[in-house]
């Protein structure tokens, strides 16, 4: 029997299909056998020279929907007035143990590089958070790292005596928090260093591979995805991320390159108006995009590695069939609901009516148990094969 995944409207489906949108199966294949890639789901922004619209639709009041969202999502000047402030003088205080390190011997710093949403220019309101990736020429113990971010809270109270931080211990390095902003220090070290780690002496060297990921994310982000609308649409996703259940399941990294995608790959190179690559981020998960077998997207900072790879097969179906969802209230007006300006997140979870249309949101079509594969063996007996289940991604971009 075919393994594989075959179109229509995402219900339940029989035989170890899923939604999406190919048609078909692989055919048997060996047991225990990786998974036959397909061709990239169907793209109508590709495609649209063969597909002419029968009529153009006025999305103006789309586009200022978007670019309203978007400004209040955006942090305020005052937001970002106060995380300028605090990170220009943890960072000061950093090189100065860079230029003159016998100030501080508990730890040798080797650089000190921003990350994450305030680097990128993604940041949204109410989360005056910014990070700093801490590269460390020595082995980065617990009572080290801790000494660190104490180093830099003494540094900073001795010119401003009036300034109110603290310093907080985390798993990932510790926070210099303010009154007003905090300032992540993502502590890692030397490349080399990591075959040296000890789990009950070191920081957790899977949270600092991550960290050295952020920075090849962040350099990536800078020289690629400098465009006005691919920051403000990464802003905009980051905002359904946390609204929607099934997108929850996207990290960071993940929505980014997303958006970049949908905003830069096009036919002619140009940048896609915001609400087509909107609206487009939603056709192409609903056509299985991050579906198993998919191309998916490459992660550009690690070739070896597709995007859809740290999900669950049931996160894949949560949010192909939330993108599903959410299209089919996109292609009715229900626009507003979608962004969060009106209603809320049950608009992906409930029945809702768009002008006498019925929008009903879809079912699972992925169960462990139901979809266990049979498989054709050389001598024609039927097997069982276990499904493979994705690789838990091995890095991720920090918020």
């Amino acid at each position: 029997m075919n393994f594989g995944f075959r179109g229509g409207r995402g219900g339940p489906m029989h035989g170890g299909a899923m939604r999406g949108g190919w048609g078909g199966g692989p055919g048997p294949r060996p047991s225990g056998g990786p998974p036959t890639a397909r061709p990239p789901p169907f793209d109508l922004t590709l495609c649209e020279p063969m597909f002419p619209k029968a009529h153009e639709s006025d999305e103006t009041a789309v586009t200022q929907a978007l670019l309203k969202r978007n400004q209040d999502l955006s942090p305020t000047p005052q937001e970002q007035a106060s995380i300028l402030n605090l990170i220009t003088k943890v960072k000061a205080a950093l090189e100065k143990m860079i230029v003159a390190p016998e100030l501080f011997t508990a730890a040798v710093v080797e650089e000190a590089r921003e990350v994450g949403s305030y680097k990128k220019g993604t940041m949204l309101t109410k989360s005056n958070v910014a990070d700093l990736v801490v590269i460390l020429r020595t082995l980065p113990t617990v009572e080290a790292v801790s000494a660190l971010g104490n180093k830099i809270v003494e540094e900073i109270k001795t010119a401003e005596p009036k300034e109110v931080l603290g310093c907080v211990p985390r798993d990932y390095g510790c926070e210099i928090a303010g009154t007003q902003a905090v300032i992540r220090l993502l502590i890692a070290t030397l490349p080399q260093n990591l075959k040296l780690l000890e789990p009950d002496l070191h920081l957790n060297e899977a949270i600092m591979v991550r960290h050295l990921a952020a920075l090849r994310h962040a350099r990536w982000f800078e020289e690629n995805a400098s465009h006005s609308s691919v920051k403000v649409l990464v802003r905009l996703l980051k905002d359904v991320r946390k609204r929607f259940a099934g997108f929850k399941v996207l990290s960071v990294w993940g929505v980014e390159l997303l958006a970049h995608y949908a905003v830069m790959n096009t036919p002619s190179r140009q940048a896609l108006a915001l609400n087509q690559a909107f609206r487009r981020v939603f056709q192409l998960l609903s056509a299985g995009l991050f579906l198993p077998n998919s191309p998916g997207l490459v992660d550009p900072c690690d070739p070896s590695a597709r995007i859809q790879q740290g999900l669950t097969m049931e996160e894949m179906d949560l949010l192909c069939s939330t993108s599903q969802t959410l299209l089919r209230v996109l292609s009715h007006g229900g626009y507003k609901q979608v962004l969060g300006l009106e209603g809320s997140a049950t608009v992906a979870t409930e029945m809702s009516f768009w002008d006498g249309i019925v929008v009903t949101p879809l079912e699972k079509a992925y169960d462990a148990k139901e979809m266990e594969p049979l498989i054709v063996g050389e001598d024609g007996n039927t097997e069982m094969m276990e499904i493979q289940q994705p690789a838990t991604a091995a890095v991720e971009a920090t918020a």
